[in-house]
């Protein structure tokens, strides 16, 4: 009785033609209009080992009932698929929500397994690998900048850059309605790049200004200190304003952009964008000030020193 069902209604390959190198298989089964008719497949004939024939009604029970398109298989189980599209919130924030209604309402039959699969599982998949890669990152960056300034005070100075542009990415993909994603966090790995970028850039004018009037043996109050500071964070605001330009020059195009891609690609720059903008008032205002408090404790110290 199989071997006619599927002859006749789910069709058998009993032959290939050859085109060339191309292999087609020659299937048969009942046209269309037999197969959809209820009446003309409930007398199907169904031959017994002593070549009787019979309608199949009388082995059989026949009806129309929906069903799954293919089964499919997961480690070993039969599973189905529920496709869902998240729109207004997070996947993480979905899913938790969805977990809490489900565990309410709905009862699962003894055997039976839910599991949240897709981007949700990728995203929970990432943040494990995020342990390992943002201490790394940091330890990496801290670790370049004590090789290029020599100073941990200067290092952890440079550091207050991460916070303050984590205000401004914040910020902009709130603005932007931008949900937590992998490509956000991306973005906010290679923010902490780029602030370092434009903390070692202040520092260093800073510096100069400083070593400059300490040649000159003019570093000896705190007014003296103030000016090399003000003309190291001040007048030499060109080139700073130039190096964040070029970084929004880059970037800001990026959130116009179309086509395949194009919605990643927005969610790594919108973190980038925002968070340079902060962190470039920081290096503005709140550098030169801590850099001040910084040059003036030891300034006070010498003093200290040369009054004994």
């Amino acid at each position: 009785m199989e071997d006619v069902i599927e002859t006749a209604i789910g069709g058998k390959n009993i032959s290939q033609t050859v085109e060339g190198q191309e292999r087609y298989p020659i299937n048969v089964r009942y046209p269309r209009e037999l197969r959809t008719d209820m009446d003309k497949l409930e007398r199907v004939l169904v031959a017994t080992p002593s070549g009787a024939q019979i309608p199949i009604t009388l082995l059989a029970d026949i009806s129309f009932n929906s069903g799954p398109p293919e089964i499919r298989n997961e480690d070993g189980q039969k599973v189905g698929y529920v496709f869902v599209d998240v729109e207004g919130k997070d996947y993480e924030g979905y899913v938790k929500e969805a977990k809490k209604i489900i565990q309410e309402k709905v009862k699962l039959p003894p055997g039976y397994t839910l599991v949240w699969s897709g981007q949700y599982e990728y995203l929970q998949r990432f943040k494990k690998r995020l342990l390992t890669v943002v201490p790394i990152t940091i330890f990496i960056i801290f670790v370049l900048l004590y090789v290029n300034t020599g100073s941990v005070a200067k290092t952890l100075i440079i550091f207050l850059a991460v916070p303050f542009s984590a205000v401004g990415a914040i910020w902009l993909l709130y603005l932007l309605g931008y949900n937590t994603s992998i490509a956000v966090w991306v973005g906010l790995i290679a923010l902490m790049g780029v602030d370092a970028e434009t903390g070692v850039f202040m520092l260093l004018y800073l510096d100069l200004a400083y070593y400059e009037m300490q040649a000159k043996g003019l570093m000896k109050t705190k007014q003296q200190l103030d000016e090399a500071i003000v003309h190291g964070a001040v007048k030499r605001l060109r080139p700073k304003v130039m190096t964040v330009a070029v970084m929004f020059m880059a970037l800001v195009p990026i959130m116009w952009s179309t086509g395949t891609g194009a919605d990643v690609m927005k969610r790594i720059a919108a973190p980038m964008i925002g968070g340079i903008f902060t962190s470039f008032i920081l290096a503005l205002v709140v550098y030169p000030a801590i850099y001040g408090i910084w040059r003036q404790y030891f300034l006070e110290k010498k003093e200290a020193r040369l009054s004994v």
